[in-house]
């Protein structure tokens, strides 16, 4: 396995870098992982994607085509 530490500019040690392909080894070992993963997210969050989807649901007179979005985007840039 190929971690690598990540850390700040005083030396202190404040993450780890897996490798993708060894994250999902370590995830198919260990199933529990993902329901970890799952647990970790905060309920505000929850909240807001519910909301927004809610809203999305209800009204979407706000939506973007996707590529129009884009060229928008490209267009003021």
């Amino acid at each position: 396995m190929n971690i690598q530490y990540i850390s700040d500019s005083q030396g202190i040690t404040t993450g780890v870098f897996i490798p993708i392909n060894d994250w999902n080894a370590l995830k198919s070992k260990y199933s529990e992982i993902e329901k970890e993963e799952a647990n970790n997210i905060p309920q505000w969050h929850k909240n807001v994607v519910s909301d927004r989807l809610a809203n999305f649901k209800s009204d979407r007179s706000q939506t973007l085509d996707f590529d129009q979005a884009i060229d928008d985007i490209e267009n003021n840039f």
